[in-house]
């Protein structure tokens, strides 16, 4: 019996599910579980995340609280015109551009440096207790660290009594000039997240082959030429994948960290888009300005994102989807 004959008849009308259907409803299946598992962060993020987006509208509205949505007069653009208009509203913006660039250098350079020490050291025991020591800032909020530094530097604190003994200086304040407190704001957060930033760089140590090092020895090379033509060159796929994902919050200048710190004193100086909105908002009830601000900033964050995550993948090869 041939081929032919012996093939099973085909029954007409008969429709068979495509290949690429069954594997899906397979792998449907086989993910029930976990999606189910997902569903509830799902479900909360809906909520509160995309449903109040729809109060966005406010931006192009004269808003008041007891007309609502529906009946609050549109006014189009001139919330976003009035913000570019006035120079003080310019200046947070550009508040927000130079306290968060320094932030993102800071916090990029200062990591590196100390995972490249921290690597150096051979002591095992010290090692970890470097390392527990110089994460713990990271886990107190801004509101403790606040009140530590509003003591520190006051003009009577310790820092500047400090100062007045052993270099004769007259008290500074810190916390009520501009410059002062730009300083004071970078230097303060590079503090707190260094150690916690150093992780990812450590890791990236960790990976290093060490056969690379061995190498280097026999040809007499000392550590920092091991370090400067190894470890370094090593390490630049990562520091450009970190630098460019920082880019996507160059416009979030550290809403809690500021706000406990800053004063109407350094307001032309310290003020930025996340605590204008604040105070414009919440304290003086401009709840349309407040929005159109707000959108603002979120629109260029995510086109800030997207260019990020291009440059990710185009020098470092570094994608998530």
């Amino acid at each position: 019996m041939n081929n032919a004959e012996s093939a099973a008849p085909v029954q007409e009308g008969v429709i068979r599910p495509s290949p690429r259907r069954t594997k899906r409803k397979k792998s449907f299946k086989r993910t029930l579980v976990l999606d189910l598992m997902l569903l509830p962060a799902v479900v909360l993020t809906f909520i509160f995340a995309y449903i109040p987006m729809g109060g966005l509208v406010i931006a192009f509205q004269d808003y008041k609280p007891w007309l609502g949505f529906a009946k609050s007069s549109w006014i189009g653009l001139e919330h976003f015109q009035f913000l570019f208009s006035m120079p003080e509203n310019v200046q947070v913006i550009w508040n927000t551009l130079i306290i968060a660039g320094m932030k993102l250098i800071g916090g990029l350079i200062a990591p590196l440096v100390f995972a490249l020490l921290l690597n150096e050291v051979r002591k095992e025991t010290f090692k970890k207790s470097i390392q527990t020591f110089v994460y713990l800032p990271h886990f107190l909020s801004w509101v403790i660290l606040g009140g530590i530094l509003l003591d520190m530097l006051a003009t009577k604190g310790m820092i500047n009594q400090f100062l007045g003994a052993v270099f004769g200086l007259e008290p500074i304040f810190f916390l009520g000039e501009g410059t002062w407190f730009r300083i004071v704001v970078v230097t303060s957060d590079i503090w707190k997240e260094f150690g916690f930033g150093a992780i990812i760089f450590l890791a990236s140590l960790a990976g290093i082959n060490p056969s690379l090092y061995e190498a280097a020895e026999v040809d007499g090379a000392n550590r920092w030429q091991q370090t400067w033509s190894i470890t370094i060159p090593a390490l630049i796929p990562i520091m450009i994948v970190v630098g460019t994902l920082s880019l996507g919050n160059i416009l979030n200048g550290g809403f809690d960290q500021i706000f406990n710190l800053y004063n109407p004193l350094v307001y032309d100086k310290g003020d930025i888009i996340d605590t204008f909105v604040y105070r414009v908002g919440l304290i003086d009830g401009k709840f349309g300005f407040s929005a159109a601000v707000g959108l603002f900033k979120s629109v260029v964050g995510f086109v800030l994102i997207v260019i990020a995550y291009r440059a990710a993948y185009k020098f470092a090869n570094y994608r998530i989807f």
